[in-house]
């Protein structure tokens, strides 16, 4: 499976919003059918609707569980290699610090953004 091209700006990604929205597709679906990365289109959907700048309305969290937050690409620092061969990357965000590596399984830094979603 090979991934599709990222989406290069704002307007692009409005463009490409509205018309998954006209085809009735996931972002997923609608993506694959285009040739579109699935993961660059579903983010630029994140943060246009936190800022609100898509129709879609979201559920939202009362005021005082509001935090300020955006999606960060992270690539790995030249060198940025460890003893192991591996690339190490630190993301932290709102005193909460996570390290993985290269060799990180996809699961597990999957299950780690989603318990971070829910706090």
């Amino acid at each position: 499976m090979t991934a599709g091209r990222k989406i290069e700006d704002e307007s692009e990604a409005q463009r490409c919003l509205r018309a998954m929205k006209r085809g009735g597709l996931s972002a997923g679906a609608w993506a694959r059918a285009h040739g579109i990365d699935g993961r660059s289109l579903r983010a630029w959907q994140m943060n246009l609707e936190r800022r609100g700048a898509t129709a879609r309305p979201r559920r939202r969290k009362p005021k005082a569980a509001r935090t300020a937050c955006a999606l960060v690409e992270l690539v790995a620092a030249t060198p940025g290699v460890n003893a192991a061969g591996t690339g190490r990357y630190v993301l932290e965000v709102a005193g909460a610090r996570v390290e993985f590596g290269d060799d990180v399984s996809v699961a597990t830094l999957r299950r780690v953004v989603e318990a971070l979603r829910s706090c």
